[in-house]
């Protein structure tokens, strides 16, 4: 069975395809000849996740997956939470300073962590929290994982993506996700916990 992710992310491709060898064969927009995405308006992680799904799968003629991800900080009441690919942005517009390109990680942590020094002595908890959609045969199901942690004081690791150099999971509190082997992540993220959640029902449904 072959599956389009709605994702120009390679970190999060190879994390799905890694995750999902066996039970499908992931393919890329890209791959599909697919360069366009569409606008996130949803406001939740599962509406954002529909409509990414939704706009590819029509664009592909393939059945498609698509995750949306918040990083939700305790201390910041939640926040990024559904914007953390574009907190940054949020933050240079509020203080009124040229604004970041969309999805400048480096930037985002950097606005996460000059957050977080205006709480200090609260606690730096911390989750992040995937929704992913399956379409497939027409019809959407939604998988969701999470995982606990807290922020970093500063980042460590040149592993993964996002926020994983500011990350520190609960199951290894002694690094940050960026610090972590390839499959030991997976084996905890939150995008991972859904995938394997979607991955299930696959190989119980059996779609063709």
């Amino acid at each position: 069975m072959k599956l389009i992710f709605a994702t120009g992310n390679k970190g999060k491709l190879r994390e799905a395809r890694e995750i999902l060898e066996g039970y499908v064969d992931v393919v890329s927009p890209e791959e599909c000849g697919i360069y366009s995405e569409p606008e996130e308006t949803g406001v939740t992680l599962k509406e954002n996740s529909l409509l990414k799904a939704e706009f590819f799968c029509a664009r592909s003629g393939l059945d498609c997956f698509a995750d949306d991800t918040g990083l939700e900080v305790d201390a910041l009441g939640g926040a990024p939470g559904v914007h953390a690919a574009r907190y940054a942005q949020d933050i240079a517009r509020r203080d009124g300073l040229a604004e970041p390109p969309d999805h400048d990680f480096s930037a985002n942590i950097d606005a996460l962590l000059r957050e977080l020094q205006k709480h200090p002595g609260e606690p730096r908890t911390a989750r992040f929290r995937s929704v992913v959609t399956l379409i497939c045969n027409g019809e959407p199901h939604f998988f969701e994982g999470t995982v606990e942690g807290h922020i970093a004081m500063q980042r460590s690791g040149t592993g993964g993506f996002g926020y994983d150099p500011v990350f520190i999971a609960d199951e290894y509190p002694h690094c940050s996700v960026a610090e972590l082997p390839e499959e030991v992540k997976n084996a905890i993220s939150h995008r991972g916990k859904a995938l394997r959640a979607m991955a299930q029902w696959l190989k119980e449904n059996n779609p063709v």
